[in-house]
């Protein structure tokens, strides 16, 4: 099962990724986007389409890559939305995505500015 591999890294590609992008369009994303280098073993790149049904990762095992591709059958998968940048999350987040739960949410508790009595 992925959500119990060993990965050192996990990055997410947050935001929409077009998903008919084979290995080697996601690896020159990881590249020239992200600024990452794509031949890290042991280092998992996930990418969502439009639809939170189905994503794609990317894994490079040091004779070539290894492209996953996997599709929810009831339910979605809460992808963070907010930009088009690489974030680092860990093992515990990464299955916290896979069971449905949203990872990298926004603070709903903003700061209030007091206004000073004279």
């Amino acid at each position: 099962m992925l959500k119990d591999a060993v990965f050192k890294d996990i990055y997410i590609a947050c935001g929409y990724t077009d998903l008919r992008a084979g290995i080697d369009r996601l690896a020159t994303l990881v590249k020239d986007q992200f600024e990452l280098d794509p031949f890290m073993t042991d280092t998992l790149f996930l990418f969502c389409g439009r639809r939170q049904d189905r994503f794609k990762g990317l894994v490079w095992e040091g004779d070539g890559f290894l492209l996953l591709y996997k599709r929810i059958e009831a339910g979605r998968i809460q992808w963070p939305r907010d930009s088009s940048e690489l974030v680092s999350i860990d093992t515990a987040e990464f299955r916290k995505l896979l069971e449905g739960f949203a990872i990298l949410q926004k603070s709903t508790i903003q700061q209030v500015k007091c206004k000073t009595i004279a």
